[in-house]
């Protein structure tokens, strides 16, 4: 990954950021756990770490959502670097043009809601509730990000996953609904949408991780 200029960086994310207050008025209450999410995951990043999500319903699907943003180019192409171009030259001369031209520059994340046969396995055998703190456990490493969502954000299996991440060193960014629920106790950075119902705790969740991820592509990747 390329990291650019602190300046320019700055720059550009706060611009970006400011286009969702305008379309979002009422996330500017959210305004500083946004910039700090960025600033935990852009850490994250830069020490060779990844992202890890999860979440239940609809929050699982925005869970998937996050890594999918982030895996391959999101607003950016994330052209392959002619260092990497190189190499796989090296050892695929005649396929190494297709090979790159069908690459993205990727930043690490995985969700824990997809593994089902995992998942039934685990609850079969296993109180459900620590599903997801039992992926944590295999999966994650210190200094890994765990991104949480939860409307109400006290979904036991997010709670529980967010607790072991702490025993594990890995820092935690939570997206819930306006009272933050449990785990705005226990997480290092939680993002009220300024909403009581789910379905409009959801709404607000979208745009917000959008821009969490615009800003973090946009620190790594020049095109």
């Amino acid at each position: 990954m390329q990291y650019k200029n602190f300046r320019v960086i700055i720059t550009i994310m706060s611009a970006e950021i400011e286009k969702l207050y305008k379309r979002y008025p009422n996330l500017i209450s959210c305004k500083k756990d946004i910039g700090s999410a960025i600033e935990i995951i852009k850490a994250c990043y830069k020490k060779g770490n990844k992202i890890i999500t999860c979440g239940n319903g609809g929050s699982a699907a925005d869970a998937e959502h996050i890594v999918g943003e982030l895996l391959k180019g999101f607003c950016k192409k994330r052209k392959i670097s002619s260092e990497f171009r190189k190499k796989v030259g090296t050892i695929y001369p005649r396929e190494a043009k297709e090979i790159c031209d069908n690459l993205q520059g990727s930043l690490p994340a995985i969700s824990l809601t997809s593994h089902i046969s995992f998942t039934t396995a685990f609850n079969n055998d296993k109180n459900p509730n620590f599903t997801f703190a039992q992926q944590l456990l295999g999966l994650g490493k210190q200094r890994d990000v765990l991104i949480a969502l939860s409307a109400s954000g006290k979904a036991k299996n997010v709670v529980n996953a967010c607790k072991l991440a702490k025993v594990l060193g890995i820092k935690t960014i939570a997206l819930t609904g306006k009272s933050g629920g449990e785990l705005k106790k226990i997480c290092d950075v939680t993002i009220c949408a300024p909403e009581e119902e789910t379905r409009l705790i959801q709404e607000y969740h979208v745009p917000i991780y959008h821009a969490i991820c615009y800003a973090v592509e946009d620190m790594f990747f020049e095109e």
